[in-house]
């Protein structure tokens, strides 16, 4: 909580940025709490949520605040302005810790990463996790583990070494039982830390040697852009990277792969379109590749048969 001390004043010496910053009307504000992120007040606690009038009589996972309170300038209730400023001072005072899980940490964590332009600060997302059905301990094999898996044994009978998240790595291994003498435990791979998370997360790599050769992404029954934002979060980073894209799913699906590919925000990567290096590969097409009986003696090449452009 800060008190601006007098009028306003412009100045574009920067502070946010190392060359200029467009923030140059600027305030003179005095501190009057500024807290550890241990000690911030979670807006979904019941004693904050149930007493600001934006939130009260939502249900407490509800997003419904998100607007009011982010934007720039907003006013808020004389009310709502009091009640927040007792309990900062109160916090302030006898302080409460509100622990942040794993996820939540990992959300606030930014790394560098290294570019032509200068370094630049990013986050990695996390993957969700499908909920367990009816109750199970035991998620039966999801189709889109058996086309990870496919996939798998079809890059291992070409002579590649097999990349898949250790997150479903068991449950692909459990599908595909030769797998364990294909499928590589650590990338070899000179990347950054952010680039490397990122990669490490993309669900089947073909590599030959040092390189990844092909990078698959399968959707089934999760959001269709997860995969297709982590493929254009790998370009973003890595531009000039030579790989092969692929978005595996049903076949009823590729309309919506097209449509995502080619949102606008796809097209001004500095390596140019997703839509130009990320094709669609149809669950039916990895079964019918699998059949060739000669599969050992086919190059990756081979994919470009399967695979569908965006047009």
């Amino acid at each position: 909580m800060l008190e601006v001390e007098g009028s306003c004043f412009e100045d574009s010496t920067p502070i946010f940025k190392p060359d200029s910053d467009p923030f140059v009307i600027r305030f003179k504000v005095r501190e009057l709490v500024w807290l550890p992120l241990e000690h911030a007040v979670p807006i979904h606690e019941p004693v904050v949520w149930d007493a600001l009038t934006a939130t009260r009589g939502h249900e407490h996972n509800s997003t419904t605040w998100t607007g009011h309170f982010r934007g720039s300038l907003n006013r808020i209730p004389d009310e709502d302005g009091r009640f927040l400023e007792t309990l900062l001072h109160r916090q302030k005072e006898e302080p409460r810790v509100y622990e942040l899980n794993s996820s939540e940490q990992r959300l606030l964590t930014t790394h560098m990463v290294r570019r032509v332009e200068g370094s630049v600060a990013v986050t990695v997302p996390e993957d969700s996790i499908d909920d367990l059905r009816d109750g199970q301990t035991e998620p039966t094999p999801r189709e889109s583990i058996r086309v990870q898996a496919l996939l798998g044994r079809i890059g291992a009978t070409m002579g590649h070494r097999i990349w898949i998240p250790a997150s479903d790595r068991s449950a692909v291994l459990r599908e595909w039982s030769e797998g364990n003498a294909h499928v590589i435990n650590q990338l070899p791979l000179n990347y950054d830390e952010t680039t490397l998370g990122t990669i490490e997360r993309i669900d089947v790599l073909w590599l030959r040697g040092r390189s990844i050769v092909r990078a698959f992404e399968v959707e089934h029954t999760t959001a269709i852009y997860s995969g297709i934002l982590r493929m254009a979060d790998l370009l973003a980073l890595q531009p000039n990277m030579d790989i092969r894209l692929h978005i595996v799913a049903p076949e009823v699906r590729k309309e919506k792969v097209f449509e995502e590919i080619r949102r606008p925000v796809f097209a001004f990567l500095e390596r140019g379109p997703l839509a130009a290096c990320c094709t669609f590969i149809s669950y039916d097409s990895v079964r019918e590749l699998a059949r060739q009986t000669h599969l050992q003696h086919l190059q990756d090449s081979v994919l470009e048969e399967y695979a569908e452009e965006a047009e």
